[in-house]
């Protein structure tokens, strides 16, 4: 998808990862469309349920970008997530490259938590 694949022209709006209760490290892989020519992208982390409240779950989730699909660089920084819930919102207007994934790390809890959550991502094209 990536770029002016929205309802406005000059506007993509993708979910790059789909809403799932998810209990390992991972990441999405690369996702389609060429988002290295979009002037700003907005990303949306929505996290609905927390499965485990003891042993100090915590969840983070960072937007990479890569110039090669082999080496990855984090360009965007989400709050971490302990046992709560939330939305959060965060936009970026520097350089970044055309590959991008989301990555995510479950660590902490006594026994393995689950994070039930959702990334979206609105790119904005040049001149839009």
């Amino acid at each position: 998808m990536g770029v002016a694949t929205g309802s406005i022209t000059g506007y993509g709006e993708d979910e790059v990862v789909a809403s799932a209760a998810v209990v390992a490290t991972g990441n999405s892989g690369e996702l389609s469309g060429d988002y290295g020519t979009c002037n700003t992208l907005r990303a949306q982390l929505n996290v609905t349920a927390q499965s485990e409240t003891s042993g100090a779950p915590t969840l983070d989730v960072t937007i990479e970008d890569s110039l090669d699909g082999s080496n990855w660089n984090a360009v965007m920084v989400f709050t971490q997530l302990g046992s709560e819930t939330g939305r959060e919102i965060k936009t970026l207007t520097t350089p970044f490259a055309k590959r991008l994934r989301v990555k995510w790390v479950i660590a902490g809890g006594a026994v393995d938590p689950s994070y039930t959550f959702d990334v979206q991502l609105v790119s904005q094209a040049p001149g839009a």
